[in-house]
């Protein structure tokens, strides 16, 4: 130990009388380290740590399947579920709703989740002022309660404990404040507000799944045994009512990352293993310089042994030097590391990660930290260490050594260029393929214009407008109101909207044809249009025709299908021929009735409706016949659509001034949100990538300048003996380029490994693209052209 602590001394010493060298080292080794330390940061809160809950073990979703999907569950499957299921302490429910908030402040569209009473407490949220839901509240009539999130409670009412009790407006009918969570990880989610589950007769039914399921097990039962219980209820369900769950099964399975999709997972995995490749240029570059450093040692190391110092104590001094060295660079790389992980999370699309994740750096990720470093101590420490016992004193002290050590140090320091080399190239086509992959998303034809475009949504309170003719009525009005504001060219109301999506999926059977079981029938989005919704969108249809206000209550019912939907349940026929037959919507409710038919008027061009990587198939309806209270109203106009976003909102106030305005965004916006994951994704591969080029870079400029001024007496040679300034410069530059090409070569391994890897994350890129491999391999080859050239001029200058 003393030994160690005399060791670590005399290593801090060195770092002081090398100034230049520590902070060139110190510098690779915080880059390396802190880039690491932010990502595992990130995996460690989402992938790794416990979940913030009492026993969290116990905590499962249960999910009904179907055809090996999971999907959600039926209000009357839940019940049965509940009643039936032996293996549960408690079982909860949940659906998500926007409703529109007024009291405390001007009127908003808030994020709501309506529960059953109990999920909180089950949950093991805390409470800081007030009570959880009681079961009674879960009954129709006695459901007016409210439950608020901490962010909710500081933000619109201030931290005011007097809201605890009082009534506030939620969908236009007073809603009494029963409780306040505590801080904790209900803020990281969308939901702001908590409102209990009150099923209606109409809502007990089995063919409608809008509930997410979650359960905690009883102590002691196992995963297996809760999905043996789950399958033999949905065995007896399914039995007792096929028409709505043959071929329906359940699934039991934990809570912890659940809502993670498996490309989230891998590309979580894949940022760190980029770090850590950055971590190993950064480990080479070190062990480079030291390698360089240790031949200006060889005297010093061959007076240690000459005075009685074995060959263990000379590694030992070289390795507790190159550990405290790392040592430092961790600590550097821990401030960098918080800098890093700010910038993480800023550019982070919102609700990437589980609300359960608290990415900071704690206990665990210090320590983390620490077997880091230490460990890149001794990475880039030993192959220095172990040189510097194989000088041979005799030698080395009458100074004719050199030649042989040099060779051997020059050799181990190019293979360290090739890994270099290899690594920053594998992570290049990484980061290659994620740019190559957005830029193919930003030019993706969305089909349909986006410029001048601006919409918003009207999250109408249930009860509001349950009419048909009031919802209709309310609808001609505002959309006449708007197209009168001058500049406005056009507008619409719809149900759903390109790349946002669309709210509703409805089965469908083709008339005619044989009728499936309800189990099996095809779906398709569901959208609900009014007349100048293809005009205001400017989207082409292909055959047949539009919407017209003809097409309303009491006429014949008319549908338009896109291409999509034509070529999978279509095919050769005639669509115009086609009729459908669908439940009608029962407006305002989560409820059909019976099938219907639709005539297929008209075939509208393929749009981008659920994002910019995937087209569905759609069934467009008119508004008029098929009213729903909420809807999204779209404006197109000849001039900026932000300067007509005042008056619009007027028009709104004047027909109802409690109801808000929202998502207000332009196309543009709503366009740009839905690349942010695609963008994150290519701002931080490309970003480590770029970090690993450079860091390549400056050490096949180390080990070209070392070389230059190691050969500086034969180049001197060549030069008198006849060689001209370009033979020297053409020399170290294919001496050079020679050690990046071999990284080069052995890098095109690593990146079709990387690129199987990421095979399916990016949008239409496959493991090798060609395009994008051949422009990353030659940004490599010149990277390393330019570092080489300094030197070789350098070199061609010599007198």
């Amino acid at each position: 130990m003393t030994n160690m602590m005399n060791d670590a001394r005399f290593g801090l010493r060195l770092l002081r009388r090398s100034p230049g060298f520590t902070a060139v080292a110190l510098l690779a080794l915080a880059l390396g380290i802190g880039a690491t330390t932010a990502i595992f940061s990130v995996v460690y809160a989402t992938l790794l740590a416990p979940l913030p809950f009492p026993h969290a073990e116990q905590l499962v979703m249960v999910w009904a399947k179907f055809k090996g999907f999971r999907n959600g569950t039926a209000a009357a499957n839940f019940v049965d579920w509940k009643t039936q299921a032996t293996v549960f302490q408690d079982l909860n429910a949940w659906t998500d709703r926007n409703v529109g908030l007024s009291g405390g402040g001007a009127p908003e569209q808030v994020a709501a989740q309506i529960t059953t009473p109990g999920l909180l407490s089950m949950m093991g949220h805390r409470m800081l002022l007030g009570r959880d839901f009681q079961r009674e509240e879960g009954v129709p009539g006695k459901d007016h309660v409210a439950i608020l999130t901490n962010a909710m409670w500081q933000q619109r009412f201030g931290g005011d404990t007097a809201v605890l009790g009082r009534d506030i407006r939620i969908d236009g009918r007073p809603h009494t404040v029963v409780g306040i969570l505590a801080a904790g990880p209900a803020d990281r989610m969308s939901t702001k507000m908590y409102l209990p589950m009150a099923f209606t007769p109409e809502q007990l039914n089995y063919e409608a799944r809008w509930l997410t399921v979650m359960g905690r097990l009883k102590p002691g039962v196992s995963l297996a045994q809760a999905n043996a219980n789950m399958t033999s209820v949905a065995s007896a369900i399914a039995e007792a009512h096929p028409q709505s769950n043959k071929g329906w099964g359940a699934s039991v399975e934990p809570l912890q990352n659940n809502f993670l999709s498996r490309e989230t997972i891998a590309g979580l995995w894949l940022l760190l293993g980029a770090v850590a490749f950055v971590l190993l240029i950064a480990c080479a570059n070190v062990a480079n310089l030291l390698l360089a450093r240790g031949t200006l040692r060889q005297r010093e190391v061959a007076v240690r042994a000459a005075l009685g110092a074995s060959r263990g104590r000379v590694f030992a001094q070289f390795l507790t030097e190159s550990i405290v060295l790392a040592a430092t660079g961790g600590v550097l790389g821990v401030l960098r590391a918080n800098v890093l992980l700010g910038g993480i999370m800023a550019l982070m699309p919102p609700f990437t990660l589980p609300s359960e994740a608290d990415v900071r750096i704690d206990g665990h990720v210090l320590l983390f930290t620490v077997a880091v470093s230490v460990l890149s101590g001794i990475a880039f420490g030993c192959a220095p260490a172990w040189h510097a016992t194989r000088s041979n004193i005799v030698e080395t002290l009458k100074e004719a050594g050199r030649s042989s050590a040099g060779l051997a140090r020059q050799g181990l320091r190019r293979a360290f260029v090739i890994a270099q080399m290899a690594l920053a190239l594998t992570l290049l086509s990484g980061g290659g393929l994620a740019v190559r992959s957005l830029m193919k998303l930003v030019n993706v034809d969305l089909g349909f214009q986006r410029d001048h475009l601006i919409t918003f949504s009207l999250p109408v309170p249930r009860g509001r407008l349950a009419e048909r003719e009031r919802i209709t009525t309310f609808y001609r009005a505002l959309l006449e109101r708007i197209g009168a504001i001058p500049g406005v060219v056009s507008a619409s109301a719809s149900t759903g909207a390109p790349v946002q999506g669309n709210n509703f999926g409805m089965g469908f059977e083709v008339a005619g044809k044989p009728a499936p079981n309800s189990a099996e029938r095809p779906s398709a989005a569901f959208n609900m249009i009014t007349p100048d919704y293809f005009r205001t969108f400017g989207m082409r249809l292909v055959k047949g025709r539009s919407f017209s206000d003809d097409d309303r209550a009491g006429r014949p019912r008319v549908a338009v299908v896109n291409e999509t939907f034509v070529k999978k349940f279509l095919g050769e026929a005639d669509p115009l021929a086609q009729r459908l037959r669908i439940e009608e919507i029962v407006p305002g409710q989560a409820a059909v009735t019976a099938a219907v038919e639709w005539q297929i008027v008209g075939v509208v061009r393929d749009v981008r409706n659920a994002g910019p990587r995937q087209q569905i198939e759609e069934i467009a309806v008119p508004f008029l016949q098929s009213p729903w209270p909420s809807a999204t109203v779209a404006v197109r106009t000849k001039v900026d659509p932000e300067s007509v976003r005042n008056q619009v909102a007027a028009v709104v106030a004047s027909l109802d001034p409690e109801l808000p305005m929202a998502d207000v965004k332009t196309m543009d916006q709503i366009v740009g949100e839905a690349l942010a994951a695609d963008r994150f994704g290519a701002v931080l591969f490309g970003g480590f990538a770029a970090l690993a080029l450079l860091l390549a870079a400056v050490g096949v400029y180390g080990v070209m300048s070392f070389t230059v001024a190691q050969r500086t007496h034969e180049i001197g040679l060549r030069m008198a003996l006849g060689a001209g300034r370009l033979d020297v410069v053409r020399g170290v530059l294919r001496e050079g380029l020679t050690t990046a090409g071999a990284g080069a070569l052995l890098g095109t391994l690593g990146a079709y490994a990387v690129g199987r890897a990421m095979q399916g994350m990016w949008y239409e890129v496959g493991a090798m693209d060609p395009i994008g491999f051949g422009a990353v391999a030659a940004l490599l080859l010149a990277s390393a052209a330019v570092a080489c050239l300094i030197p070789a001029r350098r070199a061609a200058s010599l007198d």
